[in-house]
């Protein structure tokens, strides 16, 4: 037997959609009426060339997402939260980039 699609119900935890955000649609689509605004920063960014959606690098090096889909998709949610222990090991604390902070912005002015 095959398993049903589950439909991800409007404006629920794992799906938002804001037709009157002043920026809204973000990026190009021609489903509005299934473009999810939950993730409206997409937390996927800080894992680079890792996060499994569709950007590029521009020459400065900075990442352009603007031709990604990933997030705002009705299943993103899912693929996004599958991610998350990527990126709780990238924001976790590493006890020497502390101390080099430490060193660089806590000096007396002399």
């Amino acid at each position: 037997m095959e398993k049903k699609k589950k439909k991800v119900s409007k404006n629920s935890y794992r799906f938002f959609c804001n037709k009157e955000c002043q920026y809204f649609p973000c990026h190009k689509t021609e489903d509005l009426d299934n473009f999810n605004c939950l993730f409206c920063y997409c937390p996927l960014y800080a894992l680079g060339d890792k996060c499994g959606g569709n950007f590029r690098y521009l020459p400065s090096g900075i990442k352009d997402c603007s031709n990604c889909l990933v997030p705002h998709r009705p299943e993103g949610y899912n693929y996004i939260t599958s991610k998350y222990l990527e990126i709780m090991e990238i924001a976790k604390r590493d006890p020497n980039k502390e101390e080099l902070f430490e060193k660089a912005f806590n000096k007396e002015d002399k």
